[in-house]
């Protein structure tokens, strides 16, 4: 008798970001050493901008935001900058009034300084104000003590640094990591500004429209990305009272294939970016969209309140790390609160959704899911696939899982608006309009060729006069699919599965503000298809709720497979997956399907008595190997062999 055993409720437990198929990581093997204590689980917040209008700080928007993540049982939040908006003492004390009614309730606030506190505070009132919150274990970067500094809590290596300071600080950041790496499995980077910007961005100021001779971060920007993505880094910021998750791509030196039995699991070459969203009173829009060179964004939200925006957001954000495992969770909630002067509105009881989640760990394989989007006939350029198949991934018993077919048609879609850039002649490091283009397309657009396709536009930035122009276009959001493994618990046979990233987006079309759009029947921005035409509506599936809660929410189906190893050969078994109360079969065996999967069946079809209808599809191929499991679902699961 044959079960699978499967855990729907994993997708509204947490937010599974599985990015494909096999990943190879350099942090610590997930197995605990005989004798020694397993790592405690630690919960890490993201509290975002919290600058007021004028000399103020945002008190209900920060209140709220960290009421949300005491609830959630945070045990320290990074503030990631902007703190205040004129950096006066009376802000710092209007900002220490809510931490400190934190702090004295548990949680570990940790500053970093944002280019508010920069631009308008004095370097002693920030150590002034912020000592208390730096940690006395902390190591500073010398000769800039209380402004880039680390800290370890449980397995995770916490680096904050300044506003603008990464070109600065990366060697010793780099030495931190180096001296630090294994005695940690994750290691978390915040700073007020990132790399990749939605508004802003340290590559297009520092770089693209950067000065002349000043190279710092140009000339280690290849290097920063490669430490990154080796060491699995999880960068986190502020700066754009917005929200964004992407993925950034590293040189071809950082690229660590492994297709290989004897290679291990592939991960692929990105690190990870967190735009932490708004706990203040103003947005901003889309302005530069996808830079596709390097990124790919897998969610994007903004509220700024205008141009079709109902309200701001307040964003709380959570990274739970379990041993080797990271489970990550986004919540929002909208208000129309513009100052602390009259009520707190709907920050008084805010209505929280669950709107972005992963979950992976340090063994993982990963693949980029496109939107199914892409103009037939457009080259697939490697990475260009709608479809949910991923490589084989292999367990650390021997277990071989994939995912097997699906095809991504449930996606978000945002716009962006036009930009321009300029130059100084003899001021900066370009030197006319034509280099500045060439810049932009060195380090932040795909150039548009029939062999390597921009799928957001053919003219992704133009010479406009003494300018270049970056048109505004339409963006399509990915998918970063992850299978990953942890080792088999008690009630397992097998090593478990963790399956992420196939859904989270529900058919949400926004405008540059946030403003909703409809995707079925709203064109794209002009241009914004590879051959010029403009993105079409897009025919959702019947599944899609076109809301931001993915609490509940389905995905396009998609099936998965799960050969057993050479270790269980024989032994009497039933997939499984994890519930919210423990594990649990998966199907009933009088409807599991001896044989192969075949991919119609994704759509119905498959041969089985009428009264397994409320079930998955389950079947059972004797033929491969050991044999081979296989189910067809339509959400982020955890999945194990039980014993039967």
């Amino acid at each position: 008798m044959r079960y699978l055993c499967f855990s729907l409720a994993a997708a509204t437990a947490v937010a599974l970001v599985l990015s494909g198929c096999g990943g190879s990581s350099s942090s610590n093997n997930n197995e605990t050493p005989p004798g020694a204590a397993a790592p405690a689980p630690l919960r890490l917040g993201l509290l975002p901008d919290t600058q007021g209008d004028g000399p103020n700080v945002a008190v209900y928007a920060m209140d709220a935001v960290l009421a949300k993540h005491k609830a959630l049982g945070a045990d320290v939040v990074i503030a990631v900058g902007d703190l205040t908006n004129n950096g006066t003492p009376e802000e710092f004390a209007q900002w220490l009034s809510v931490a400190d009614k934190y702090k004295a309730e548990g949680i570990e606030i940790l500053p970093l300084m944002g280019n508010h506190e920069d631009s308008w505070a004095h370097t002693v009132r920030w150590i002034d104000a912020m000592r208390p919150y730096i940690p006395k274990d902390a190591q500073h970067m010398p000769y800039a003590e209380f402004l880039n500094y680390s800290v370890i809590r449980s397995n995770v290596l916490i680096i904050n640094i300044r506003y603008w300071g990464l070109a600065g600080a990366f060697p010793w950041i780099r030495e931190t990591i180096e001296r630090h790496r294994d005695e940690v499995d994750h290691i978390v980077i915040g700073s007020h500004d990132g790399l990749i910007g939605a508004k802003y961005g340290q590559v297009r100021e520092q770089i693209v429209s950067g000065q002349r001779g000043e190279n710092s971060l140009q000339d280690q920007y290849d290097e920063i990305r490669r430490v990154f993505i080796d060491n699995d880094v999880i960068w986190v910021q502020g700066h754009e009272h917005q929200y964004q998750r992407s993925v950034v791509h590293g040189p071809f030196t950082a690229i660590n294939k492994s297709w290989t039995e004897t290679g291990g699991n592939y991960r692929l070459p990105y690190f990870t970016q967190i735009m932490s969203g708004n706990a203040s009173y103003k947005g901003y829009e889309l302005r530069w969209g996808e830079s596709e060179l390097v990124q790919r964004i897998i969610q994007h939200k903004s509220n700024s309140m205008s141009n079709g925006s109902p309200a701001y957001d307040i964003n709380a954000a959570l990274l739970s790390f379990n041993g080797p495992r990271v489970d990550y969770e986004a919540w929002y909630a909208e208000h129309t609160v513009q100052n602390d002067l009259g009520e707190r509105g709907a920050l008084a009881d805010p209505n929280w959704i669950l709107f972005d989640r992963f979950s992976r760990t340090t063994d993982r394989c990963e693949k980029m899911v496109y939107p199914n989007s892409i103009p037939a006939g457009t080259r697939p350029v490697l990475d260009h696939d709608v479809t949910y198949r991923t490589p084989e991934c292999r367990g650390p018993d021997g277990a071989i899982a994939r995912l097997e077919a699906g095809i991504n048609n449930t996606f978000n879609r945002v716009d962006s608006v036009t930009r321009t850039m300029g130059y100084t002649p003899d001021w900066s490091r370009a030197t006319s309009s034509m280099d500045l283009l060439r810049l932009t397309y060195q380090y932040l657009y795909q150039y548009h060729q029939a062999w390597t396709p921009n799928l957001n536009g053919n003219q992704r930035a133009v010479v406009d006069g003494e300018q270049v122009r970056v048109p505004e276009t339409t963006i399509d959001m990915k998918k970063h699919v992850t299978l990953s493994w942890l080792p088999a618990e008690a009630e397992t046979a097998s090593s478990i599965l963790v399956i992420s990233g196939t859904g989270g987006q529900n058919g949400i079309y926004n405008n540059a503000w946030g403003g909703r759009r409809d995707m079925t029947a709203d064109a794209g921005r002009p241009g914004s298809q590879p051959d010029g035409s403009a993105k079409a509506p897009h025919a959702l599936p019947a599944h899609a709720t076109g809301e931001w809660d993915i609490r509940d929410a389905p995905t396009d189906a998609f099936a998965l497979s799960f050969r057993v190893p050479q270790a269980l050969a024989g032994r009497a078994l039933m997939p499984g997956i994890r519930t919210a109360t423990g594990w649990a079969a998966a199907g009933s065996a009088d409807c599991i399907i001896e044989g192969a999967f075949h991919e119609s069946w994704l759509d119905g079809g498959a041969p089985r008595d009428p009264g397994c209808a409320s079930e998955p599809v389950i079947g059972f191929d004797a033929s491969q190997g050991h044999g081979l499991w296989w189910m067809i679902t339509d959400r982020d699961l955890e999945i194990a062999l039980l014993p039967h």
